[in-house]
């Protein structure tokens, strides 16, 4: 039996509109969507302490993410009847305004896109080795809190 290859979900840095938009126009060709959901996460400038956070450097356990991410990745297309399915997170440096997450999923119906899409994203900031070091305007940084 052929052992699928894992998806690489990490890009180096923010993800770009531009990105996220040749995405999308790639499915014109896939005739059998009939709807689509994404999410797309973006760095705020919270206040903590009276700092601004200007980025979040983002660093995970690459390897294990991927493995867990494939897992989650069967167990949706088990499921929602899903058509695709896709999720790019960033690592490295992402300043605020800039998109770190991008998931988008297709299915012929958009029930099924917006359910998987929803649980996609609460169970890779659930369960994935990814963490985010805040990165305040005066230079000072601490690691983030998921909420």
């Amino acid at each position: 039996m052929m052992e699928r290859k894992i998806k690489n979900i990490f890009v180096k840095g923010a993800i770009s509109p531009a990105f996220i938009a040749d995405s999308i126009a790639k499915h014109s060709t896939k005739k059998e969507i009939g709807g689509h959901s994404l999410f797309l996460g973006q760095v705020r400038n919270d206040e903590l302490d009276g700092k601004l956070v200007s980025a979040i450097e983002y660093t995970a356990y690459e390897e294990l993410a991927l493995t867990q991410m494939e897992e989650i990745r069967s167990q949706i297309f088990i499921k929602h009847p899903l058509i695709c399915m896709h999720v790019y997170q960033s690592l490295g440096l992402v300043k605020t305004g800039e998109l770190c997450l991008y998931v988008f999923t297709s299915s012929a119906h958009r029930k099924a896109a917006i359910e998987a899409c929803e649980e996609i994203v609460e169970r890779l900031k659930q369960e994935l080795p990814i963490w985010g070091r805040e990165i305040f305007e005066d230079g000072t940084q601490q690691w983030k809190e998921n909420k």
